[in-house]
């Protein structure tokens, strides 16, 4: 839900103690993010900054702020989708595998978002009629989707040079000479600016967040709940098909068991380091955009000063450790988990 006005917020402060709150609120993890980029510019020998680095860093960041955006969805509501990053796998292999029939190489989008569609639907339905506990959904999900990616390409890498959409991971729109902005930062833009059109400005953006607040007096107002959860964790799946699209244009190739791990891990940490809360009802998508920025500044940063890939891994599991503390600090102590 929208954060509350300084007479709720600012009870026993004065205008000016009110006035810095909202500005520290509206910040969010911004300064978080800028100080981030300018210590690895430093410590990276001035390279982190560089036109060519920042197009990198974008590149890294765009799958995840897909990913994330539908998570932000899934979150507000109070659930979880673990099973992003299989699904994505699935759909990016569902598309190579298309792209590779002749004649029938122009379906690979449309299948790859399909694939995506449908497992969101399968896990929106098992939480929303079934009533099944989203945890325990998604993370069966997460499983059995990964084994079926595998499945699908009989547990080998599917590759295709002559991909028909390789553009949109590897080329890029030409703003000044030199300078391009990559195609998967324009989606994934574009996803974000959508994603807060839905949240901020729709009834049924209002409906998300009012079923994340509290979704008994949601279902007495007239909500449709689950209607709200079905939609949801749909449109997380085909997000995640998105990611498939994107991950599997840029790498002109799928592969069932290593693409896509742990990106449920950093979409969460994104919507979390952003400011959405676990419990569901508040949050905001440009905090997810925040967040996703912050994980792919922290996987390019550390790369360009010489840190090991075991430390990078322990280096992430320690954010989303400190993202889930900030989201408790941020409640209070009350908060149910």
């Amino acid at each position: 839900m929208p954060p509350p006005g300084p007479a709720a917020s600012g009870a026993g402060l004065s205008a000016r103690q009110v006035q810095v709150r909202s500005m520290i609120q509206a910040a969010g993890m911004l300064p978080v993010l800028v100080i981030l980029a300018i210590g690895f510019h430093l410590l990276g020998g001035h390279r982190f900054l560089s036109v060519q680095n920042l197009s990198i860093v974008a590149q890294q960041a765009a799958i995840n702020c897909v990913l994330a955006s539908g998570m932000t969805f899934v979150i507000l509501t109070g659930g979880i989708d673990l099973s992003v990053g299989s699904i994505l796998a699935a759909s990016a292999m569902g598309a190579l595998i298309m792209s590779l029939v002749p004649g029938l190489g122009f379906l690979a989008i449309p299948v790859c978002l399909l694939v995506g569609l449908v497992i969101g639907l399968l896990n929106g339905a098992l939480i929303a009629l079934v009533r099944l506990p989203p945890f325990i959904v998604t993370l069966g999900s997460l499983t059995a989707v990964r084994g079926l990616a595998r499945l699908m390409g009989a547990d080998n890498t599917v590759f295709n040079p002559q991909l028909s959409y390789a553009w949109i991971g590897n080329d890029g729109v030409t703003v000044f000479p030199g300078v391009a902005i990559p195609w998967l930062a324009i989606i994934a833009v574009a996803v974000i600016a959508i994603s807060w059109f839905v949240l901020r400005r729709t009834v049924l953006g209002v409906r998300i967040y009012a079923v994340g607040g509290n979704p008994a007096a949601a279902r007495l107002s007239g909500i449709n709940v689950p209607a709200i959860l079905l939609f949801v964790y749909a449109l997380s799946g085909l997000l995640a098909g998105l990611g498939g699209v994107m991950s599997s244009a840029r790498l002109y190739a799928a592969n069932g068991l290593q693409l896509g791990q742990s990106y449920e891990l950093d979409a969460i940490a994104a919507v979390i380091l952003g400011g959405t809360s676990f419990v569901g009802g508040i949050g905001s998508i440009w905090g997810t955009l925040i967040g996703a920025l912050i994980i792919a500044v922290l996987s390019n940063g550390l790369i360009l000063v010489g840190v090991s890939d075991i430390w990078q891994f322990i280096v992430k599991g320690l954010v989303i450790i400190g993202a889930v503390a900030l989201d408790r600090f941020r409640q209070g102590s009350g908060v149910r988990t």
